[in-house]
């Protein structure tokens, strides 16, 4: 017969058992402590239910989740007493209490208030407010001081991404627009942009994301960081959208594999698809029918290699069949060059090379969305901090 569930207050019995090693429990004590069942089970013990069976451990353990409010950046604030001589004048603090030590803001706060900042958006007077409401003194001004002081601590951890970086297998980059109030330009400089770049760097599984925040575009920047490459690594990808800003020149002895986002290209079709429904429907079938294609090999992880022979095989005829339908839609003039569809169906054969690098190199992805993702932390900031005051460069660790 199964035991019935009983709910056990381990307190109450830690303090049943810690008298009855003083003196004899009473009736009521000694009933509730035979009743509970032993808290600690073991591999290998007899079940508590049946009496009959043995336990062993289950893959998936049972997780309690006890959630307790508080401010981002919890303080201990100490009242210290003082005194004042009414004839001499001299103040007397109380001593400060033992083990409170002279730093204010340890390291851990410096590290709270740059995710917050930079990891979700949370502008520095948006923080100070909160604080105030909890009791806690932070001014934004002190919050900047706080981070550019730890910047220069990590500016070596910084320097290691970027090195890392730059020996990925695949490179994917991508920008966005940012602004910043106090900026230094070179008398020559007649850029009036600032952006953000955003540069994902992967190679097997491991992912490294940087940024830099400035008046380059994502393609110098990405010139940059190869600069830092080792001579005797393999040809890099580098998947980026077909905008000009996203390739240049690239250092001597360096060079590139460029495939272009298949995500851009779909999203051509996809602005146009409520005038043209027929035409586009077919694109994004045929494009739907490469993903799932490319899903397949995920969930089989295939290798790269065995990746690009799959898709040779799947993928090519279906693109070759798709290839040459745009060209007759252009050349029999079944669609006007200077429509929407038009002008979609010519931006994919111009960058047909570069929207279909997966089937020519092992490891080139379809798309770039990983760093359009990355890219929505520049954007949250921009949304909710509006600018930067000053000039800065930004990197996330791998994960």
């Amino acid at each position: 017969m199964k035991r019935p569930r009983v709910d056990v207050n381990l307190e109450e019995l830690d303090q049943i058992i810690e008298r009855g090693t003083h003196a004899p429990l009473s009736e009521s004590e000694s009933e509730k402590l035979k009743s509970a069942p032993h808290p600690a089970l073991h591999t290998g013990d007899h079940c508590p239910g049946c009496e009959k069976g043995k336990l062993y451990p289950q893959k998936e353990p049972r997780v309690l989740v006890r959630l307790v409010g508080q401010a981002p950046l919890a303080a201990t604030v100490y009242i210290l007493d003082r005194l004042r001589c009414n004839l001499c004048g001299e103040v007397f603090t109380a001593p400060e209490p033992e083990g409170v030590g002279p730093e204010k803001y340890d390291e851990t706060t410096a590290a709270m208030i740059a995710l917050l900042k930079y990891g979700s958006g949370m502008p520095f007077y948006r923080l100070e407010k909160m604080e105030h409401l909890l009791g806690i003194p932070l001014p934004a001004s002190t919050q900047w001081e706080i981070v550019e002081e730890e910047a220069e601590v990590i500016k070596a951890a910084r320097d290691e991404l970027i090195r890392q970086a730059a020996q990925g297998e695949v490179l994917h980059n991508d920008d966005t627009g940012m602004r910043v109030l106090r900026m230094a330009r070179e008398p020559s400089d007649d850029r009036t942009g600032v952006f953000t770049s955003g540069i994902v760097s992967t190679k097997q599984g491991q992912r490294i994301a940087l940024y830099f925040t400035g008046r380059q575009h994502a393609g110098e920047n990405l010139r940059d960081v190869l600069a830092h490459r080792a001579e005797a690594l393999a040809v890099p990808v580098q998947m980026s959208d077909a905008l000009s800003r996203n390739t240049s020149a690239l250092p001597e002895g360096v060079e590139i594999l460029l495939a272009n986002c298949l995500a851009h290209g779909r999203r051509q079709f996809v602005e146009v698809a409520a005038n043209f429904p027929e035409a586009c429907r077919y694109v994004l079938e045929t494009l739907g029918s490469v993903y799932r294609y490319d899903a397949e090999a995920r969930a089989a992880q295939l290798s790269p290699q065995r990746r690009l022979l799959f898709h040779q095989q799947h993928s090519e005829p279906i693109l070759t069949t798709l290839q040459q339908w745009m060209q007759a839609q252009l050349a029999q003039h079944l669609v006007e060059p200077n429509s929407g569809l038009g002008q979609a169906i010519t931006y994919f054969l111009r960058h047909w090379k570069g929207l279909t690098a997966f089937l020519r190199d092992a490891g080139a992805p379809l798309d770039n969305n990983i760093c359009e993702r990355a890219l929505k932390r520049a954007v949250l900031h921009r949304k909710n901090a509006l600018f930067y005051r000053t000039l800065i460069a930004r990197c996330t660790a791998p994960k």
